[in-house]
């Protein structure tokens, strides 16, 4: 399978490649934090950040083996994550600008729906907080499609999208609902496609709350 080729399979760039391509080229540098360190270690490498991740989404929808993905999906690092963008090298450089440190990728599908869930993680939740904007930002640029900044049923600092009608070009099979949440030092982003756009709402919902659930109090 690859991210790039085929209507199904374009749509595992639900939240990577769009916004990671112009992730942060106008934005100001993220402010400085000022919160306390959590009560809960924060993961210090990949392998300690892969298990804040559920394993499972609500819907029952068979997990994509991460090596069938082209470029794997599972650990990302700096590197990994400015190679989706045209200017890998100034990519990179933004990254720095919010103190991205490591990520991770997660993708479940069937024939026509797909649920995807990143997880990134940042030096402080000046960084988190400015990247999910930004990735909320430049996907709506994308995709066109309407962002709910208070959206019923999930935390103040998640933001919705919803897409109704994709763009022909933009390979989903039906409508597509997006979230982005800063929680501390992490950026979560949960996508959807389902046939109905409620349904694709209410899978991104059910998985935010589990997975901001498995994280450290902020």
């Amino acid at each position: 399978m690859t991210r790039r080729l085929g209507s199904r399979a374009a749509a595992v760039l639900l939240a990577v490649a769009p916004a990671c391509t112009g992730c942060g080229s106008d934005a100001e540098p993220p402010e400085p934090a000022s919160s306390s360190a959590p009560a809960v270690a924060l993961p210090t490498s990949a392998a300690e950040l892969e298990e804040l991740l559920v394993d499972d989404v609500p819907s029952g929808l068979p997990r994509v083996p991460d090596d069938e993905l082209d470029p794997p999906a599972g650990e990302k690092s700096v590197d990994d994550v400015a190679s989706y963008a045209q200017d890998a090298e100034h990519q990179e450089e933004v990254l720095g600008q919010y103190g991205y440190q490591r990520g991770w990728e997660r993708f479940w599908r069937s024939d026509d729906a797909l649920t995807s869930v990143f997880l990134d993680q940042f030096d402080d939740p000046g960084g988190a907080a400015s990247y999910a904007e930004d990735l909320a930002r430049n996907d709506v640029e994308y995709y066109g499609g309407l962002l709910d900044r208070s959206p019923a049923g999930l935390p103040d600092d998640c933001v919705l999208m919803t897409v109704q009608q994709p763009d022909s070009t933009h390979g989903m099979d039906g409508p597509a609902v997006f979230a982005w949440c800063a929680h501390g030092a992490f950026t979560l982003a949960v996508a959807a496609v389902r046939p109905r756009a409620d349904d694709a709402r209410t899978e991104v919902a059910a998985v935010v709350t589990e997975q901001l659930a498995r994280l450290p109090a902020p």
